[in-house]
């Protein structure tokens, strides 16, 4: 097999998050170069997530000021259920629910209407500007400890804007962390021994 893998290729392989040890915290990152942050409560039972979240950003020459609150749910082999988000804007409020069914097709619902779509079989939501949500693909697949190189089909949220498009994102562990390239980003970031993120390269570090 190459080193460059697809995720689901991967997933079975990995036993990344198997052992992973179970975690109730708060983590909050401040953004390089823009007046952000995030904070997010973190509850962890082996592989499966929940969290509970913020992002507030000031305007920049690229986007507006914006807060965006979310809370995510995972399965228990950490596959991304649902997404509520809860989108402020100086133009008003956007209320938006991602789920994922049995049959691995996602509904996105929002006050324009509802989408169905496979996403080309993502697994994973990301959301723009966070650091948090690159934790469940690092943590599913192992590349916090042994994983190998692989290409991530996402749900990809945009913010502030607020839309949802398929993307793919490339992750290659590295000997100093691992390396990412996303929609918006090519970075490196490092990551805790829960698979976490410290430092997110001119995005955001953990304070």
């Amino acid at each position: 097999m190459s080193a460059s893998q697809t995720a689901s290729e991967n997933t079975a392989g990995s036993g990344g998050s198997s052992t992973a040890p179970d975690l109730k915290t708060m983590v909050t990152w401040r953004g390089e170069g823009a007046d952000r942050l995030e904070q997010v409560r973190l509850l962890v039972n082996g592989a499966r997530i929940k969290a509970y979240g913020r992002i507030i950003a000031a305007a920049t020459d690229t986007h507006e000021a914006f807060s965006a609150s979310y809370e995510l749910v995972t399965n228990d082999s950490g596959v991304t259920k649902r997404l509520s988000l809860h989108l402020v804007r100086a133009s008003g409020e956007t209320q938006m629910a991602i789920t994922r069914d049995g049959e691995h097709n996602w509904l996105v619902q929002t006050t324009d209407g509802t989408q169905r779509s496979d996403f080309n079989g993502a697994e994973d939501i990301d959301l723009a500007l966070s650091p948090m949500f690159n934790a469940l693909p690092i943590r599913r697949h192992g590349l916090h400890r042994d994983g190998g190189e692989i290409d991530v089909p996402v749900v990809y949220l945009y913010l502030p804007s607020g839309n949802v498009e398929p993307a793919t994102l490339h992750y290659t562990p590295t000997a100093d962390g691992i390396d990412v390239v996303s929609p918006i980003v090519t970075s490196s970031m490092t990551v805790d021994d829960n698979g976490f993120v410290i430092d997110y390269a001119g995005l955001a570090t953990r304070v």
